[in-house]
């Protein structure tokens, strides 16, 4: 989150999953942030950023929402932690809820592969003009299911034909992510003039 004027806002962070498998539950698991990467949003989260935040909310009170609409919480977050390489997560998708089995659809046929993560940044340094932010704290609040990812090498790993949509990438997945660091450089170029 940025304070502005008064105003806090929420910083968004964006990774790419590879699906697997999402089981007949809607059970799925994988990397919602990797430590030590710069994004496209020129931030790199730092090891230990996540862990004050999970020790005061814990998974339960992560929330998992679609697109980061809060409007749209999609399922339940059972597992998140802190590992060696980055941010761990596994979540169910809600049964009965049309926007999860939606969700659900949608990664089995890898048509949606990005996680991204919401949260307010506590301690950082760096990041002036053109330069590489370093996210020393973070407060977690949600992670979402996305379209667009913004840190490609964060990883769903336990859906179902993960290596088929991993090795073919498409030309449209590259041209989205081409559109997604467009947008973010946008954003940060907007951010920087203010």
């Amino acid at each position: 989150m940025h304070a502005d004027s008064g105003r806090i806002s929420l910083i968004q962070k964006y990774a790419s999953l590879t699906i697997k498998g999402v089981t007949a539950g809607g059970v799925f698991s994988g990397y919602a942030s990797v430590f030590g990467e710069v994004d496209l949003g020129r931030d790199r989260i730092e090891p230990g950023a996540f862990r004050r935040s999970l020790e005061r909310r814990g998974a339960g009170g992560i929330r998992m929402l679609y697109q980061h609409d809060p409007a749209e919480p999609i399922g339940a977050w059972t597992t998140i932690r802190e590992d060696g390489r980055g941010l761990y997560v596994e979540g169910r998708l809600a049964p009965g809820v049309e926007r999860a089995q939606e969700v659900r659809a949608l990664m089995l046929n890898g048509a949606l592969d990005g996680l991204s993560i919401g949260f307010q940044t506590v301690r950082a340094k760096g990041g002036g003009v053109g330069g590489i932010r370093h996210i020393l704290e973070a407060d977690l609040w949600e992670i979402s299911v996305v379209t667009f990812p913004m840190l490609p090498s964060a990883r769903v790993s336990n859906i179902k034909h993960a290596r088929f949509f991993r090795d073919r990438e498409t030309e449209l997945v590259r041209t989205m992510r081409r559109a997604a660091r467009t947008i973010a450089n946008a954003n940060f170029k907007q951010r920087t003039m203010q």
